[in-house]
Parts: structure tokens; sequence; C-alpha cells
């Protein structure tokens, strides 16, 4: 057998997972063979060429390519935020998102039915020696060889037979030599010819290794050559430790967002944010008793005035082939109130909810500030529609109204004055108790400005479909929020000038209906 004793000096091990972008607080945990693997080249090359025959090393790999096993040590998630620069002196916000650990806890991974010979563990021992970090450069580690059997809480799938609570993830290994060669030829034949350029350079596992993962990209390969995907299993609680956050400041600031990033094998469609958001409210109610920041109700449980109380807010960003199904990518929780100690100590813990079919939700938390510091239109790097500024704001999800439409004895509707342009009413008028007057009455309650024009919108594009309002879950059940139909709605509001989001009003606001977003920032696909 061989193991390999690694720990993290700094506290830290950042290294984002293949397919999955920095701002998105998914942190590759533990360790993937074929990330350790490109290290250990990535060392030989840097400071051991000149001495050591790269034959010993690709001999080394070969072994090394087998399904390890691993002992991973309790760790939680954590982030920095910072601006990164670009050209013209330009910044980008980004989320570094990482697996905080003990200093002086150890991963092993270890392959059990391994042996190398005297060159191979010679040529290891000087790699591992000569290693300074794992993952991105922040990642200090420092490994050695570990020859002690270890009793592993990650292993393959296939060898799974603990009693232990535990959750599926994908794990990316470098193919066998002779396994690589028969992918090479069967992908070959399926490729067309103007496409095998790409393939016809890369003649051995080795080389594939050595290619840089930007090239990869820029060439579109979905997945690196001569990799394959394991299911692995590993304890669900692997990130329950509450991270040591400064709360010493509470006082002079309450962060009013917390973003998470979404991910499940069959994740929640945008259709059904009332539902989703439930489950996350009762998740959080349940961690923090009598939090009138997420129950909106005061001491004496009753309801608090005003909407000052977290609202939960579904997204689906179409960015990085996610979104594309219209399913949930991401989701906010917003309270003018302010997070304090108990409420922020409990968006920590939130690290999944359960989802239909077995298929739990994993949420991961990407940071804890205010929607000026998550909006913008660029979801790529991470950011919120729904928190940036526009003039023009379209309806999302529906709006469904909280009073009834007024009407004289004799039937007539009732009108009232006002200076808005509404489509569908006579001009300068407006019907009093209808889903447009309820739309301004509720904007009003939020401290938005009187808008220019109010008019009717009959979908939203969500996965490049039309989504009528009637094909969204619009109860709650169990809630005892007002509403005055069953019907959804949907506008398009002109401001006078730019506000900041997230605009939601009317029934369900607080569990994700109503929620508007910029027209320039709308779906296209």
């Amino acid at each position: 057998m061989i193991g390999i004793r690694f720990r993290f000096p700094a506290g830290r091990y950042h290294a984002t997972p293949w397919k999955r972008q920095v701002n998105e607080g998914v942190v590759e945990w533990p360790p993937n063979p074929w990330r350790i693997i490109r290290a250990f080249i990535s060392v030989y090359y840097l400071k051991m060429e000149e001495d050591v025959r790269k034959e010993i090393l690709i001999s080394l790999i070969e072994k090394l390519s087998t399904e390890p096993i691993y002992k991973l040590p309790k760790a939680s998630i954590g982030h920095t935020r910072h601006y990164m620069p670009q050209y013209k002196d330009k910044t980008s916000l980004i989320f570094d998102t990482f697996a905080s650990v003990k200093k002086d806890d150890e991963l092993i991974v270890s392959w059990p039915d391994i042996e190398l010979n005297e060159e191979e563990r010679n040529i290891l021992m000087r790699i591992l020696k000569n290693m300074n970090y794992l993952g991105r450069a922040e990642s200090w580690v420092e490994a050695e060889i570990y020859d002690n059997p270890i009793y592993p809480n990650c292993m393959p799938l296939k060898i799974f037979d603990r009693d232990m609570d535990v959750e599926l993830i994908d794990v990316l290994m470098p193919m066998k030599e002779n396994k690589f060669h028969e992918w090479k030829v069967d992908l070959s034949s399926k490729m067309p010819a103007k496409s095998r350029k790409h393939l016809q350079n890369i003649d051995s596992m080795f080389n594939a290794l050595c290619i840089d993962t930007s090239i990869l990209k820029k060439n579109g390969w979905s997945d690196p050559p001569g990799s394959e995907w394991v299911q692995y299993v590993r304890p669900s609680n692997i990130f329950e430790i509450t991270p040591a956050i400064n709360y010493t400041k509470e006082d002079k600031f309450r962060p009013t967002v917390a973003r998470f990033a979404i991910a499940s094998q069959v994740p929640p469609r945008l259709t059904d944010t009332v539902s989703f958001a439930d489950r996350i409210h009762k998740s959080l109610v349940s961690r923090v008793k009598d939090s009138r920041v997420f129950t909106g109700c005061d001491e004496e449980h009753k309801p608090l005035n005003g909407h000052e109380h977290s609202f939960i807010l579904s997204e689906s960003n179409i960015a990085l082939g996610k979104g594309k199904r219209g399913e949930i990518t991401h989701v906010s929780i917003y309270a003018p109130l302010g997070f304090g100690t108990n409420e922020r100590k409990a968006l920590d813990g939130l690290s999944k909810v359960w989802g239909h079919g077995g298929h739990d939700i994993q949420l991961v938390l990407i940071g804890i500030g205010t929607p000026s510091d998550y909006g913008g239109s660029i979801k790529i790097s991470g950011q919120s529609p729904i928190m940036s500024e526009s003039r023009i704001w379209e309806s999302r999800t529906p709006f469904v109204p909280t009073r009834h439409p007024k009407y004289t004895r004799a039937g007539v509707p009732k009108y009232e004055e006002i200076n808005v342009k509404v489509e569908g009413m006579p001009e300068g008028m407006i019907h009093l108790g209808s889903p447009e007057h309820d739309l301004l009455r509720l904007l009003n309650e939020m401290g938005f400005p009187k808008p220019v024009s109010i008019e009717k919108v009959e979908h939203t594009d969500l996965a490049g479909k039309k989504t009528r309002w009637l094909e969204f879950k619009r109860n709650r059940y169990g809630g005892n929020g007002i509403k005055s139909t069953e019907m959804g709605y949907g506008f398009r509001i002109v401001f006078p000038q730019s506000v900041r989001g997230p605009i939601v009003v009317g029934y369900g606001a607080h569990f994700g209906l109503g929620l508007f977003v910029p027209q320039d920032d709308k779906e296209k696909g």
C-alpha cells in the first residue's frame, strides 16, 4: 500500500471543481486524483526534470491512476471577497470560496493495493517534499508519504459498505494507459474529421495530463481528455462545523443579503419557487427560535408591521451551463432588518434541504453582504440581476394581488385619478383594488417611487420557453398570507429613475412570488 498525508498550514484548501465557476461557491473536497497527479507533474517539471528520468514519473503516475480512498478531516465552507484587477484599470468582485480545516488536521489519500518500487517511492518522496500548494497558489500544503492503514470516510460507491450517513459526489480520475487508448479510438470514430486535430496530438495519458486547463476549454473539451468521473461517497455532515466568524461589529453593520449557489442532481425549477423557499424557511426557523428576521413575528408571535423580515428569492440564471432547463441556480435571502449573530450562524449552517425523489438540494453559501455587493448583470461572475439598478423592471414570477377590485352597488368599477399610465385603464384613471392598483399600493409601501407606466406581461421566458403565470405554483401550503385571487399576473414597470432591487411584492412575496428583474437583464433562454 501507499498513502499521502496532507496538512494545510493556512487552514484553507482552495480548489474549484471542473465545470464550475469560482463565484459559484463550490469547493472540490476531497482533492480529486486528477488534480493531485497534475500537481505531481508540475513539481517534476519545475524542480526535478534535470536529474530524474521521466519514465520513472510516468510509471508512478500509471500506478496511482486507480481509485484511492480518503480519510477526510472535518471542514467548513469559508469565503473571502476581493476585487481582481482587469484591463483599463477596471476590477471584478470575486467570491473566493475555500474549505476551512484546522491547521494540524490531516487529509490522507491511500491506495491500499498499490506497491511502489524503490525508484518510484523516492521520486514520490521528493515530489511531496517540494510541493508547496495544492489547488490554487494560496492553498498551501505540506505533504509526506503515509504507510499506515486508514479507516476511510470517503471511498468509491462500489466498495461502500459502512453504516454511515453519506452523500454522493463525483470524483475526477485519470485513466489507465490502455483504457486511454481504447477511449481515444472510440472517440475518434465518433468525431467529425475536422474536430480530430485536437485529439490526434494527445498520444498518451501522460501528455493528456500535461495540457493546460485554459487550452482544454479553448478547444471545447467538456471533460479533460483521458478523464472519467467516478461516484464516491463522503459524510453528509462533512461541512457542518460552524466557521469562526467575528460578530462583534454587529451593531455597526448588519448585512441584509445572504446569497447561496444551488447544486442537486434534480434541482427544482423556478416554477416551484414557493415550495423550495418554504423548505428553506422551515430549516432556518428550526435553527434559530423566535427570530423576528426569519419568522416575521415579535416575541408575542404577532406579525411585524411592514416587510422588514426575510424574503427568500430564487433565481434561474443562465451561465456556465446552468439554468438552461429553467432550474433554480441561486437563492438570495434578503432581510431589511439585517442578520444578527444568531441569524448568521443559522445561515452558515444551512447546507441542504430535502428534494423530491430523495435528491437533496445542496446550498453553498457564497457570501453575506448588501444588495449593492451582489447586484449586476454579469451572471458568469456570480452577480445577481434582481439586486441591480434599473428604470425598467419586469415580472419574473407571478404577482398575486392581496385586495379585491372595488365596484358600486350597480356593479360599476370604482376608479380614482392617478398620474400613471396604466395599460387597459382609462387615461389618468385606475380601477380601485385591481391588480395594477394593488401593485402600485405595495410598491409605495416598500418605498419605491411612483412608476411612470405599468403594462401587463403574459409570460416570462424560462429556458427558452414562454412560461405562463399559471404554470407557477401560487400557493404556500400552511401559510396565512392574504390574497384576493388564485390568479397570477405579470407586469412591466417603468420608474422615473433607476432603482435598486430586489423588487418583490404581493401574496407570497417572502417566498419568491411577485419578483421582478431588470428588463435589460431579462433571461433570453
